[in-house]
């Protein structure tokens, strides 16, 4: 994996898990494995995806990997109670897989191939290490999807700092709008394809504070020295920008943004 953007630090451990926490439903409603099920968590991160999955599937069988030894503690934290959970976390890179070929029933990704040079190549070494007729689970978001009202250009330079950095450190954070070919290019048949779409307004508090507020302004504030030490943007315009953001959570204000969901089969 490529230098995570967003950093390895308590303030963004707390963000992915109000990301995972709002978002729960929303992706994850249809992600329900079979009893016995061998799964590949690929990119498990801090763990805040993982309590979701074995909620939703407590008989399945899951092995989650990631680089980052940090995240892979703050995931084992999540589980203090070890008995009946069926999971195993291990530091492992997906380049590298230590498993063998056709080990696995299902394979999950989240907020993974935003982070990786040649997700194409990353999705067709996963796809070694499905059975046959087993499946994989893609989720993205797309930062060029995001539109607010009241409209701010400042606050869209702010949201393209992020977008910029990520991409010098070799990601792409618009990648959901591209599952689809990703997951047909690397050889995986029956492809489906599905937006989620994060719609807030006035009417929905929790999402005004477990979205807006604490994932995506969160995610975007997190980058400011790295935008103003790399000249991408002045102080004042980012500190306009911020505030624009900000300002969509008022009882007037309204906020969209776009996830996309993938799934495919390993036919061959």
């Amino acid at each position: 994996m490529n230098k995570y953007v967003h950093g390895y630090n308590e303030r963004e451990a707390e963000r992915l898990a109000d990301q995972a926490d709002t978002l729960t439903d929303l992706l994850h409603r249809d992600t329900i494995y079979q009893e016995n099920s061998l799964v590949l968590e690929a990119g498990c991160g801090t763990g805040a995806q993982t309590i979701t999955l074995i909620r939703n599937s407590p008989g399945a069988r899951f092995f989650s990997i990631d680089v980052s030894i940090q995240s892979l503690r703050e995931a084992f934290m999540r589980f203090p109670d070890r008995a009946g959970v069926n999971v195993v976390f291990f530091q492992a890179d997906i380049d590298y897989l230590p498993f063998r070929n056709g080990t696995f029933d299902h394979i999950f990704l989240c907020f993974v191939l935003e982070h990786l040079r040649d997700p194409l190549a990353k999705l067709s070494r996963l796809k070694d290490a499905l059975k046959q007729g087993g499946t994989i689970t893609v989720i993205e978001g797309d930062h060029g999807s995001v539109f607010f009202s009241p409209d701010s250009k400042d606050a869209k330079k702010a949201i393209n700092c992020q977008i910029e950095l990520q991409s010098e450190a070799g990601g792409d954070a618009s990648i959901g709008r591209k599952i689809y070919p990703l997951l047909c290019g690397s050889g995986y048949d029956e492809v489906q394809v599905s937006p989620r779409v994060v719609y807030v307004d006035g009417s929905n508090p929790g999402l005004i504070e477990g979205f807006t507020r604490k994932t995506f302004i969160a995610m975007i504030e997190g980058v400011k020295e790295k935008a103003l030490a790399e000249n991408l943007i002045d102080e004042v315009t980012w500190k306009k920008g911020i505030n624009d953001l900000y300002r969509t959570c008022e009882p007037d204000g309204t906020f969209i943004y776009m996830f996309f969901k993938g799934t495919a089969i390993k036919s061959i």
